[in-house]
């Protein structure tokens, strides 16, 4: 049998895995007028269950779980409502802990980030501290480019840090506000944070930095506010474990179809699961059936 054909027959059997341990608790819907009827079907491959999602007349979603000891990579597509999922993601949390949301080419989405770095490369560094300066940094941004008015309050701040690794997700729930997709979600990001990221490439401007230069007395003051904003933008350049420069902010996770890591999971053969962090001040509000946890989970999507 071919590679293909081992790999399929693998992803086959996980489908079927999944399947077999059912979920005993089966989900009633129509309990609350918004929940949808029932969807539940797993995929082998990404792009077959974004097509079925795309054809379903039922308000569906498509997620990437994980399993323990599959092949590293090796994901199952599983497309649901979201009050299907958290259904039996609440109650049964071993079977459903490495969950992803898959974020559709061309869907409409929240600003998010992935922030990380590594802790005994980077002794010393507050990371809440970072993330409270990021967070008021990109608010500014927002109503300097949009009109968008906004604060800490409106960031969902989930936090998944190991003793090596301090790791955050942060959700801007914005007013009557979203990117036309996570493409644009992501050219945002690299606009605000442009000042910053050509220093990166650049590491001899870290021993330049503090040097008074007499020209900067007949700087423009476009190229001064650009040099400020350098400055305060220092804070996001961190080192990895090889000690070389990089950023704070993940700019890898705006790519098509991007898998993103839900609250409540884990990564594969890691504990370190997406928990509401010490320092959030995002307060979710609840509608009529739905408890406080179910509302912090809608709201991370």
């Amino acid at each position: 049998m071919s590679k293909w054909g081992d790999r399929l027959k693998k992803i086959e059997q996980l489908a079927q895995s999944f399947q077999q341990h059912p979920l005993t608790t089966p989900y009633k819907p129509r309990l609350w007028p918004c929940q949808p009827s029932s969807v539940w079907k797993l995929f082998p491959r990404q792009s077959m269950a974004i097509s079925f999602a795309q054809s379903c007349k039922e308000d569906v979603h498509v997620f990437a779980l994980e399993k323990e000891n599959a092949s590293e990579g090796q994901r199952i597509y599983l497309v649901t409502s979201y009050s299907e999922l958290w259904h039996y993601y609440r109650t049964y949390p071993q079977s459903l802990m490495h969950c992803y949301e898959v974020i559709p080419e061309g869907a409409v989405c929240k600003l998010y980030f992935d922030l990380e770095f590594h802790k005994p490369s980077n002794n010393g560094a507050d990371g809440k501290s970072m993330v409270f300066l990021l967070i008021q940094y990109v608010c500014g941004k927002l109503m300097e480019v949009y009109g968008i008015k906004c604060s800490v309050k409106n960031v969902l701040n989930l936090d998944s840090s190991t003793e090596e690794k301090f790791s955050r997700h942060l959700i801007f729930i914005l007013q009557n506000a979203a990117f036309k997709d996570n493409i644009h979600v992501g050219r945002f990001i690299l606009a605000i944070l442009h000042p910053i990221m050509n220093k990166i490439k650049d590491e001899s401007w870290l021993g330049n930095e503090r040097r008074t230069n007499v020209s900067e007395m007949t700087e423009s003051p476009e190229m001064k506010r650009v040099k400020k904003e350098e400055r305060d933008l220092s804070f996001l350049l961190v080192k990895d474990k090889d000690g070389q420069h990089c950023s704070f902010v993940d700019l890898g996770v705006y790519t098509r179809n991007r898998n993103f890591r839900l609250y409540k999971s884990s990564k594969v053969g890691k504990n370190a699961a997406f928990t509401v962090a010490e320092d959030n001040e995002f307060i979710s509000t609840s509608k009529k059936g739905i408890g406080v946890e179910e509302s912090v989970f809608l709201a991370s999507l």
